[in-house]
């Protein structure tokens, strides 16, 4: 009997990806296998592996029932050439034709890092409460430690600062509907910090009072948690309505139920239980049935729930609600396989670190409850090895406004958050330097805790009671030229960032470029070829812009579009960077080089794609930039089929002097010198403005004006332009002087300083 046909539908740009094969270079044992859903639900399948062609049985593995286009294997492979294929399972028993079939190699030494079967990977589990954070029998031993040391794991803190307040504040009321159920976003924001605050009550008077074993604590935390419970869960705090607050909601039901277990009667636990489980399954039912992103991956909130919401309620249900398996199994595969969408080994986040900072909180928490509670260490991939690095090179403690994507912290020091976080990774890998960031982060941002970016995301004092109880004090490194990169490329997300001086706020340069393929999905924004530069204390070439709030005209009008970057125009147009998120991903570029050579770093990256959607006759955009350690050199090459004009942006916090070709910046505690040394059709109109077009003035009424220059070139199909970027630290005169020789085919432009002379090659255009 012949087999029915397999559908196998190509992969697209926002689709996972037929891996492995046989481009694929594993990173890790076994492999991850995905392929293209064969059809849109109810679908499961068979896979086997072999390493013969002609899949041997002896040699071959096969596994199924699989429910979803993913798979990991439970076990490392052993080095060598494999073959893999999968077919449908259909509903009468039998399956379809195979797949095509797909070749990969396996390396000998690499990480293993496989996932426990699903009928293997919860057998050890306690079904007794709690089980998230502490088991029972650590709540024991870290009741008897406060016995001797009420200050353990700085509980005394936590107690004073994050427990008392809950103690005898006033219930919070159940949020309202936006008028005419029309999203406001102030409004959006107190609904999510007033359910952050209930998740603070319910999950520290919860977790003090079983530590104390004190009545009056857990009184009011099943007070607190009673209270909640009687919200609407199709209501203001449903995913549909504020996704935000769902999850909050979803979070503190679930630490009360589970902290709460034994003072709770069994008519308070069905009735709880009813309620998760129930505000459980709305963000399942997303993340899985509608959002898809086993199928297409970018979908910022829906990969976040599964830390926020999906793991910590699965754990508290598991083994009482018996759906919720089918959710956690979901999650846990997912993890093992497809994250993170946003970035690969060399850990780098292509949203921004803001929300690498978001995304890294919750993952690190959910991979910390799974850890304790299954056993299963999902810091061992190679994502988690390296993702410290990401905050570390592209967002470095002791910088502001340098850095790329949407970020709600917007002009105010680097997060305690992601201080909080990199030190996470430093008890995980042991590494030094992630310390020191941490430690250089706690010294600066001193006063944000109440910012609502952090008090309605998270609590230090609970995340430092949590950390010490679980992980060692690591023994931070600074940085140096021996264990630091000077060029950092992030091959994943295509981000390069350049340093000198690291470790000496006052004397630390930091240039940092992209041009990445994932475009401007999502958090990202047009600015592929973009740089920005911090120096000496100094933000001197920015994003400008405010972050209002996500979709705002701020927002859409002007922080997501290339007029807000260091980058450039073409005859008046950018990169798109609308709400198509095919578009998106298609408006991208790549980082063709990046390197440190003898006496500078360079890169060179290709911005042509992105701008393609408004510009379709632009026939190649490079840009290079020269990182010669105490100045910038940045080459641009664009050739079109047709002639046009070529902007030329700049964006800074202060109004800049314009003079000819030159254009300085003068801040609080560095200047800047920009200088256009070359252009290939002549002089460039140089102008500057401070205002916001196309949006709404009251969204940033009362903050200061941002400058942009311009600097226009005259109407050709060839430009090459070569600017000079010089910071200069206030006390510390100086300037760079340059001469050119354009003989031949090529301008050669040198740059001295203190008598040491540099080369910058341009080719004519022609």
């Amino acid at each position: 009997m012949s087999l029915s046909p397999l559908y196998e539908p190509q992969s697209g740009v926002l689709t996972v990806q037929y891996e492995p094969n046989e481009k694929t270079v594993l990173l890790e044992n076994p492999p991850r296998f995905t392929w293209i859903p064969a059809q849109l639900e109810h679908d499961r399948y068979v896979l086997q592996i072999a390493q013969s062609e002609t899949f041997e049985p002896a040699e071959t593995q096969t596994v199924q029932p699989i429910p979803y286009n993913l798979y990991t294997p439970d076990a490392a492979l052993n080095a060598g050439t494999y073959y893999w294929r999968y077919a449908l399972l259909e509903e009468d028993g039998e399956q379809t034709a195979w797949s095509c079939i797909r070749r990969f190699e396996v390396p000998a030494d690499l990480p293993e890092t496989p996932l426990p079967s699903r009928a293997t990977r919860y057998a050890e589990v306690s079904v007794q409460h709690p089980r998230l954070w502490l088991q029972a029998s650590e709540v024991e031993a870290f009741r008897a430690e406060l016995t001797t040391d009420p200050s353990y794991c700085e509980f005394d803190v936590f107690f004073e600062k994050s427990v008392k307040p809950w103690i005898e504040r006033d219930l919070i009321a159940e949020p309202l509907h936006y008028p005419g159920n029309k999203r406001v976003a102030k409004l959006w924001r107190q609904m999510y910090m007033d359910t952050q605050e209930v998740l603070y009550a319910v999950r520290h008077l919860a977790v003090a009072g079983k530590l104390l074993n004190n009545a009056t604590l857990l009184d009011r935390a099943k007070t607190w948690l009673l209270n909640i419970s009687t919200w609407d869960i199709k209501g203001t705090t449903s995913r549909d309505y504020n996704d935000e607050a769902s999850f909050r909601m979803a979070g503190a039901i679930a630490w009360g139920y589970d902290w709460l277990y034994d003072q709770l009667s069994e008519d308070e636990r069905k009735h709880i239980r009813h309620v998760l489980l129930e505000r459980t399954r709305q963000i399942a039912q997303h993340v899985i049935e509608h959002s898809k992103i086993h199928h297409v991956p970018f979908d910022s909130h829906a990969v976040r729930s599964l830390s926020s919401v999906l793991v910590p309620c699965c754990i508290v249900l598991l083994q009482e609600e018996p759906e919720v398996q089918e959710w956690l199994d979901y999650t846990l595969e997912y993890y093992a396989c497809l994250y993170s969408p946003w970035g690969g080994p060399d850990g780098g986040w292509a949203e921004g670190p803001m929300y690498w900072t978001t995304g890294m909180a919750f993952v690190t928490e959910a991979m910390n409850l799974l850890k304790k509670y299954t056993g299963i260490n999902f810091y061992k991939r190679p994502f988690f090895a390296k993702t410290g690095d990401f905050p570390l090179y592209a967002f470095s403690p002791d910088t502001l406004r340098a850095s790329f994507g949407d970020q709600s912290t917007l002009g105010d020091p680097v997060s305690l958050k992601t201080g909080f976080n990199i030190r996470q990774f430093a008890g995980v890998t042991g590494n030094g330097l992630y310390q020191w960031y941490f430690e250089r982060v706690r010294e600066t941002d001193t006063d944000s805790e109440m910012k609502f970016y952090n008090y309605g995301w998270w609590d230090f004092r609970f995340d430092e009671m949590v950390y010490r109880h679980d992980y060692p004090q690591v023994e931070a490194i600074a940085p140096t030229d021996a264990n630091i990169q000077s060029v950092k490329w992030f091959r994943d997300i295509d981000w390069v960032a350049f340093h000198s001086n690291m470790a000496d706020p006052e004397r630390h340069i930091m240039l940092l470029t992209k041009s990445s393929k994932y475009g401007s999905v999502s958090h990202s924004h047009g600015d592929q070829n973009g740089f920005l530069l911090h120096a000496y204390g100094e933000p001197l070439a920015i994003e400008s812009g405010y972050y209002v709030a996500f979709s705002s005209t701020m927002h859409m009008n002007w922080r997501r579009q290339t007029r807000s970057t260091n980058n450039i125009l073409i005859d008046g147009l950018g990169q798109y960077a609308e709400k198509n998120k095919v578009l998106n991903m298609a408006a991208n570029g790549f980082v063709e080089i990046a390197e440190q050579r003898k006496g500078y770093g360079y890169s060179r990256a290709n911005a042509t794609a992105a701008y393609q959607e408004y510009v379709p006759y632009l026939e190649r955009y490079v840009r290079e930039l020269y990182f010669f350690g105490t100045y910038v050199v940045v080459v641009d090459h664009i050739d079109l089929a047709q002639s046009g004009t070529v902007d030329w942006l700049f964006q800074t916090l202060y109004e800049m002097k314009l003079n000819g070709q030159t254009f300085k910046v003068q801040g609080h505690k560095a200047d800047m010198d920009g200088r256009f040394v070359y252009c290939s059709s002549g002089e460039l109109e140089l102008t500057q403005h401070q205002s916001f077009t196309d949006i709404d003035q009251s969204e940033i009424e009362g903050l200061p004006p941002h400058y942009h220059l311009k600097a226009r070139t005259q109407s050709s199909r060839s430009h090459r332009i070569a600017t000079l970027l010089v910071p200069i630290k206030h006390g510390e005169p100086k300037y760079v002087s340059y001469f050119m020789d354009d003989q031949g085919f090529d301008v050669h432009i040198y740059f001295t300083e203190d008598g040491i002379t540099n080369r910058v090659e341009v080719p004519k255009a022609y």
